[in-house]
């Protein structure tokens, strides 16, 4: 940000914080932002300020909606709008190049060019109606962001655009012209114009009148592009009335959740900060939704399981929302078929095949290597290949024609074919190596990733971030597990890559084992550091190693068989994998209330007294065993002894964790950041939030099973006739190895978190499944092309790639390939 602007934004604030007789400190507070943030803005120190920080300020001051433009107008004056290089020198501007892309040199930052139009809800302004329209501009500004840097990473522009090309789809997939147009009985439908190319998609949509739009085409046409494309344009045209939000949609169960929800839910993961309440109790994304102001791209109906597509297109013809649909034409034509209808009101386009000029004009330029002034450079790297394609006269030819015709198989052939690695594409005309298309894909599919990972040194600075060249064999072998992860799921749940559902590729019983011995380990060594401090400093008896290693022992294995039966009791119900927190803790306020959710506080206390219940008596019985074993107790009280122990120690245990864990739900609040909108940003929230549970968790629990056992002994004193006593020297001890061990065992057998952290950076590593830094291996795949990134979750970039990567390998060690059979195989 300009010191001039950084300036005039905190003079601006200063004023506003005045004017409402705020201190510094009460304004971070209102605003939910920290003091020092608010100082820097002030002060004019801030170099980096986010749209999200002036909507939270602007909340805290409570300013009108002309003040909140001029906030964000300020905000927006900092950012560089484009200049050529002629325009920059004082000269015309030379005639903008049509296959040059948007004016965007770095889509990871601030966006240039054309800004997007702001939605505007048609409603009175209010309170809750500025909070939809801020929402609104904030998701329009961040889902450009993203597509456009989605395109940089599929070099969508390099050295120019493929020419997708459309036109009518067969009659039988559309509706009715009279539909499609909205038309009254009696008036005659005009001729739509539904050909075109990439650039117009979007007039094309517009003159559908009921803004319905199905996009079909063959496998790696180009449908994805398109819709990423379309949306984009869409964002950058005026009048803006929807905010276009591209969602796979091979994971939707149109059984279980509406089209209304699947949307709502796609916002809310995607985006976290539209998870905040509204006054009525709804969120910032169904409000969005319901106000009419989201456009869904659906891409990948044909990735939805066979089974789902009939229900899928039954739903989606019971709404009338404005929509644009992706899908293969076969797909989509036999649920049309089974349903006895096209997708009502929509118009159908679909795809074309490249051309031999398409390729001539494209593949010669992405061969960089020009000879220079004066020397004969040969033919040219693509020149046999293109001959054929042209002539047409040989079956080799036609077939590679037919292969070539669509978009992701020329990035596949360019990419294996760059040079400087002396591979020459004339070896795709080979008639006996390749005597189908289907043997070509393979060749092309199958080779796109060792092109990828081609040795190469090091830049400056990656090895400091965990990021550095990948062996070939080993990427491969990494991404073969990934790929055959995805495959062994569910049909319609193949399709998100998300970090924390990785340890699901690991046989349950491995897991539950896993959990145990986590949680064996936790509590051991929480008995072992607590003993050894209070033999330091409050216990006069002698030190016994063997006596304390005997009892961690017991204590770890009672407390892991816990553990790992509740693990057990989750796989079966399918819930397992943890979800990532979407929520964070903060101290109601006058400005921000307690949630209420009287609902989800019961069930955390429900759950706190259970488990801490079971793990106060395995920890009663493991003390009692040890007490047995050294000959401690006589047999006539060793009955006696266990019940008053597993009584107290099960009332004391399960009270203190199911209290602490419903007071962890009450002031739980949703998290307020787009940060946490990618795979990277989510995992470090959520590791924040796993931290800062068990920061509260192990003081929480130690402090309540010293005191407040006191109060349950005394109170089971005057009802029970034992003798049973809980002085402090015996009690502090104890309730810290409970809250240490038992906190520290929550944390990583039942957080997102701590899954991730045990599995995908231990175990899975160990077993040479995947790289010790999973997290940095995936962005890397993500910056290399072969995956792309929807929002918090990875996928591969084309279905048909991570088909042939989820295939066992000739030589591959077969323990090393996922434990679940894919449902398709099963027999």
């Amino acid at each position: 940000m300009r010191r001039e602007v950084a300036r005039e934004l905190g003079e601006f604030v200063r004023q506003l914080r005045r004017r409402a007789q705020l201190t510094q400190e009460q304004l971070a507070d209102r605003s939910e932002l920290s003091v020092r943030t608010v100082r820097r803005l002030e002060t004019g120190t801030s170099s980096d300020t986010r749209l999200s920080t002036l909507h939270h300020l602007a909340n805290g001051l409570g300013v009108s909606t002309e003040e909140r433009e001029r906030l964000t107008a300020i905000l927006d004056s900092a950012r560089p709008e484009p200049v050529g290089p002629l325009e920059s020198a004082g000269r015309p501007p030379a005639r903008p190049d049509p296959t040059d892309p948007p004016a965007s040199p770095d889509p990871t930052g601030p966006p240039t060019g054309p800004r997007p139009p702001v939605p505007d809800p048609a409603a009175p302004h209010g309170p809750s109606n500025d909070a939809i329209a801020d929402a609104a501009a904030s998701l329009a500004r961040e889902v450009r962001r993203r597509l456009l840097r989605e395109e940089q990473h599929r070099r969508v522009h390099d050295p120019f655009p493929l020419p997708v090309r459309y036109g009518p789809a067969p009659a039988d997939l559309m509706d009715r012209p009279e539909n499609v147009q909205r038309l009254r009985p009696g008036d005659a439908p005009e001729d739509l114009d539904l050909n075109g190319e990439l650039g117009n998609v979007v007039a094309t949509y517009r003159g559908v009148t009921s803004r319905r739009l199905v996009v079909l085409g063959r496998p790696g046409s180009g449908k994805s592009v398109l819709a990423a494309r379309f949306a984009l344009d869409l964002l950058s045209s005026a009048p803006l009335s929807r905010v276009p939000v591209v969602l796979g949609i091979g994971a939707w169960d149109p059984d279980r959740t509406a089209p209304r929800d699947l949307l709502v839910d796609h916002l809310q993961r995607d985006h976290p900060h539209l998870a905040s309440r509204m006054p009525d109790g709804s969120t910032l994304a169904a409000a969005l939704v319901d106000a009419d102001l989201v456009l869904p791209v659906l891409d990948g109906f044909d990735e939805l399981a066979e089974d789902l597509r009939e229900p899928a297109l039954e739903a989606l013809n019971s709404t009338s929302l404005p929509l644009v649909l992706t899908s293969r034409r076969d797909e989509y034509a036999r649920a049309v078929r089974a349903v006895g209808a096209p997708l009502v009101w929509a118009a159908c386009v679909e795809l074309a095949d490249l051309g031999a000029e398409d390729l001539a004009a494209y593949l010669p330029r992405t061969d960089r290597r020009a000879p220079a002034p004066g020397e004969d450079g040969g033919p040219e790297l693509w020149d046999a290949v293109l001959e054929r394609l042209q002539a047409r006269d040989t079956p080799a030819g036609v077939r590679l024609g037919e292969v070539l015709g669509t978009p992701l198989m020329v990035t596949l052939a360019r990419t294996m074919y760059a040079r400087p690695h002396r591979q020459d594409p004339a070896e795709l005309l080979d008639a006996t190596a390749f005597p189908t298309p289907r043997h070509l894909e393979e060749h092309l599919l199958t080779g796109f990733v060792p092109a990828l990972y081609r040795h190469r040194a090091a830049e400056r600075g990656e090895t400091e971030h965990g990021q550095r060249g990948h062996d070939p064999a080993r990427a491969h072998r990494w991404l073969g597990h990934l790929a055959s992860a995805l495959d062994a799921r569910n049909p319609g749940d193949r399709q998100d890559l998300a970090w924390w559902r990785l340890g699901e590729s690991v046989r349950t019983p491995t897991r539950v084992l896993h959990t145990v011995l986590v949680s064996a380990l936790c509590m051991t060594a929480a008995l072992c550091l607590v003993e050894s401090l209070g033999q330091a400093f409050l216990y006069t008896s002698g030190f016994d190693p063997a006596r304390l290693l005997l009892q961690g022992a017991l204590a770890g294995l009672l407390s892991g068989t816990t553990f790992g039966l509740a693990h057990c009791a989750l796989a079966v119900s399918g819930r397992a994998a943890a979800l990532p927190s979407r929520v964070r803790l903060a101290l109601p306020t006058a400005w921000r209330p307690a949630a209420r959710r009287p609902g989800e506080v019961r069930a955390r206390f429900r759950a706190g007294l259970l488990g801490g219940s079971v793990l106060g008596v395995g920890y009663a019985w493991a003390d009692i065993l040890v007490r047995a074993m050294w000959d401690w107790l006589p047999d006539t009280g060793l009955a006696r002894t266990a019940t008053d122990k597993m009584l107290a120690f099960g009332l004391t245990f399960g009270l203190t964790a199911g209290l602490v864990f419903a007071l962890i739900a009450a002031l739980e609040v949703p998290v307020d950041t787009t940060a946490a909108a990618t795979p990277s940003g989510l995992l470090a929230a959520d590791r924040a939030a796993a931290l800062g549970q068990f920061l509260l968790l192990a003081p929480a629990i130690t402090l309540g099973c010293a005191l407040g056992g006191s109060a349950i002994v005394a109170l089971l004193d005057l009802a029970l006739p034992w003798s049973f006593t809980w002085p402090l020297t015996v009690a502090l001890p104890l309730a810290a190895i409970g809250g240490l061990g038992g906190s520290a065992s929550y944390v990583l057998a039942f957080t997102a978190w701590g899954q991730w952290l045990t599995t995908a950076r231990i175990w899975l590593p160990l077993t040479r499944r995947l790289p010790w830094d999973a997290m940095n291996f995936l962005d890397d795949a993500h910056r290399r092309g072969v995956l792309r990134r929807t929002g918090a979750v990875y996928q591969f970039r084309h279905q048909s790639l991570q088909q042939v990567l989820a295939r066992p390998r000739p030589g591959a060690d077969p323990g090393r390939r996922p434990a679940v059979e894919p449902p398709g195989r099963r027999r």
